[in-house]
């Protein structure tokens, strides 16, 4: 039987996500111009992530509905992203593309932004594997 891991605290989970960003080879070789602000909608927590040529400027951790701008949104349960947190994902929980289709994650908000940036994004998605997830 596998045993429940705890999930870091929110505030604890944005410091590694911007460690593990910031010094990430892949994401600083490509992300020159890897400049948005996007909504991680977690169900139990929500983070806006602001990049600027990709460092992240900010982690904004349960902002309200109009506290922090964004132009688009990654929207899907705790269970789904507690599946992309792990260090070999289940199959349909490896890319936000393969979660779209078959499970009940959503793509909202500036798609064009999203695929402008999107192996940056998609190399974050990665990230998960070795941080985790706050939920």
């Amino acid at each position: 039987m596998a045993t429940a891991t705890q999930a870091p605290a929110p505030a604890d989970w944005a410091r590694a996500f911007i460690e593990a960003n910031d010094q990430d080879p892949e994401i600083q070789a490509h992300g020159k111009y890897f400049t948005c602000a996007y909504l991680l909608d977690m169900a139990e927590h929500t983070f806006v992530v602001r990049i600027v040529s990709g460092k992240v400027a900010q982690v904004a951790v349960d902002p309200g509905p109009l506290d922090v701008p964004y132009q688009f949104a990654i929207r899907a349960s705790a269970e789904t992203w507690r599946n992309f947190g792990v260090a070999t994902p289940p199959p349909m929980y490896h890319g936000i593309w393969a979660a779209t289709f078959q499970r009940d994650m959503k793509l909202e908000g500036d798609i064009l932004v999203l695929m402008q940036n999107l192996r940056c994004l998609t190399r974050q998605i990665e990230l998960l594997r070795g941080i985790g997830v706050p939920v």
